[in-house]
């Protein structure tokens, strides 16, 4: 279901972005998209909550400088001795989410869905439609979404091998996600018409999802389903 990409030399050798090699005849390119670091930043680094974290620990700093007595001159200080670790923790973050933006492609066919997706280890990893149970639409607040994937058979891979693009608390049946995407409706109908064909018919429920950035009870109902065979 796997294929590791030795190093970055391959994918620069791609035939097709996002493809270790061609589709073979009869197999069709359908779409392909990549995540936006904003929603990678939000989710899977949690920037948002960190910069709360920060903005917290900055103010504190300057309460207790006044608490304690000391000016206002003096609590600007102290504030300011934490701003440059808080300004660099939250520019780790986001670079590391612009480069996993930028090094992941998510690819769907008229049998499969692919995601090439890695920094220091790029790896490309095929889930064909036989192995996927169903898929659902998760709308974020930030304008994004995600669509993870339930997979079928005993056949599964690690959840730490798919991070970050493994669905949140599922780590006992790890479930890929394509992770913020900009036009996860679009992709999101494209997989389920294509997962209709593919299963030969079937019930595909109404695209919907849950504008928050947690998983949520909404987030528990798949979207587009297709029954288990």
């Amino acid at each position: 279901m796997s294929k590791h990409v030795s190093d970055h030399e391959e994918l620069e050798l791609e035939p097709i972005e996002g493809l270790p090699e061609r589709p073979p005849p009869g197999e069709e390119i359908l779409w392909q998209g990549k995540p936006l670091w904003s929603g990678i930043a939000l989710r899977v680094f949690h920037f948002r909550k960190v910069l709360i974290y920060f903005s917290i620990l900055v103010t504190w700093q300057g309460f207790a400088a006044l608490w304690e007595g000391e000016g206002a001159k003096a609590a600007l200080f102290a504030m300011l001795g934490v701003l440059p670790y808080a300004l660099a923790g939250l520019a780790i973050l986001a670079g590391l989410a612009y480069c996993y933006a930028r090094t992941t492609v998510y690819t769907i066919t008229s049998r499969r869905v692919v995601m090439r997706f890695g920094v220091a280890l790029p790896m490309c990893v095929n889930f064909p439609f036989q192995k996927v149970e169903s898929a659902a639409l998760r709308l974020c607040s930030d304008g994004t979404g995600d669509i993870p994937l339930t997979l079928r058979g005993p056949d599964r891979i690690a959840f730490m091998i798919l991070w970050p693009l493994a669905r949140p608390g599922h780590y006992r049946n790890p479930q890929p996600m394509m992770r913020g995407l900009r036009d996860a409706r679009e992709a999101a109908g494209i997989l389920a018409t294509a997962l209709k064909a593919e299963h030969g018919g079937g019930v595909v429920h109404a695209l919907a999802g849950a504008a928050e950035e947690r998983p949520s009870a909404a987030e528990a109902e798949p979207a587009l389903a297709m029954p288990a065979r």
